[in-house]
């Protein structure tokens, strides 16, 4: 099983871009139908990771999940 470095962090509310501000440059932010937040991208690392929640923590932010993002291109139709 091929190993991902791409993760999906669900948050519960809408929160801002201004508190945002350190996820902006390397994730994509959406919201969706249900008033949760979606960050996805790249985590080089656990120390990363960690530094993540902790920010989430720091500015209160309640965290559903955090999930690896498996890639859907199947390497056998990209040939």
């Amino acid at each position: 099983m091929p190993t991902t470095n791409t993760h999906e962090i669900v948050l519960r509310g809408r929160i801002g871009e201004r508190l945002l501000g350190p996820f902006l440059d390397d994730f994509s932010v959406a919201f969706d139908e249900t008033g949760r937040t979606r960050l996805v991208g790249v985590v080089r690392d656990a120390s990363h990771l960690h530094g993540l929640v902790a920010y989430l923590a720091s500015i209160n932010a309640e965290l559903i999940s955090i999930t690896p993002v498996i890639p859907t291109c199947d390497a056998r139709s990209a040939s």
